[in-house]
């Protein structure tokens, strides 16, 4: 089974999109996930409801609102293309951001809900030794609660991948830029006699699939075992 030089473009920028938009996300995830599973806030509600709205809108609506927002037309990215030069639509940085937007409420999920699991009592007894909350998360909560934040890592690589709708409405489907693995797909779904290189690819996304929900799997059963 020979690849084009199209389909290895997909298959790399896919991977490369989904690594770097989960290096990006890490951060707030961990972050963010610990802010909403140890405080209460006023407005905690609704930053997670605006957060997880691109679970629940069709992905077109947000690949939408991000050209709304960042396309060279929207009120911010007209300024950053005007004021900098900077142009984020279609470009392999709209491909991230969009399935960033994704993919973050599930790896938010997976982290709060692993974080939940660590008994806060534990951080107490290390704050009382005169520890920092830094110190505390990084050497009590957070090896504690790793097999569950690798488990959201890992789905949300894996929705990053299938990525279709923001992707295709904010960054496009321009080969060896913005043309991901669902995206080469649908190209060669429209091409006549492109079928060899359409079972290729959902090949590839098949057994990439396979292998992720194999690993997720496997860290379920043993942070249980844990």
């Amino acid at each position: 089974m020979t690849f084009s030089q199209a389909e290895i473009q997909a298959i790399v920028l896919s991977l490369k999109a989904s690594g770097i938009s989960l290096l990006i996300q890490t951060p707030f995830a961990l972050w963010f996930g610990y802010l909403v599973a140890r405080k209460q806030f006023k407005g905690k509600i609704l930053i997670e409801s605006l957060i997880n709205l691109p679970q629940v809108l069709p992905p077109v609506v947000t690949g939408f609102l991000l050209l709304l927002i960042l396309g060279r037309d929207g009120f911010l990215g007209s300024f950053l293309f005007q004021a900098l030069g900077i142009r984020i639509a279609f470009s392999f940085g709209a491909v991230i951001i969009a399935s960033s937007l994704v993919s973050f409420p599930i790896y938010l999920g997976f982290v709060k809900s692993a974080i939940i699991m660590v008994d806060a009592g534990l951080e107490d007894a290390g704050r009382t030794l005169g520890r920092g909350n830094l110190y505390v998360f990084f050497t009590i909560t957070f090896p504690l609660a790793l097999p569950g934040i690798l488990n959201g890592f890992i789905l949300a690589f894996a929705r990053n991948l299938g990525e279709f709708g923001a992707t295709i409405t904010f960054a496009g489907n321009i080969s060896g830029l913005t043309r991901t693995i669902p995206l080469a797909i649908y190209n060669a779904m429209q091409t006549p006699g492109a079928e060899l290189i359409t079972m290729r690819l959902v090949l590839v996304s098949v057994l990439i699939s396979i292998s992720v929900m194999m690993l997720s799997g496997f860290l379920k059963k043993k942070m249980t075992i844990i």
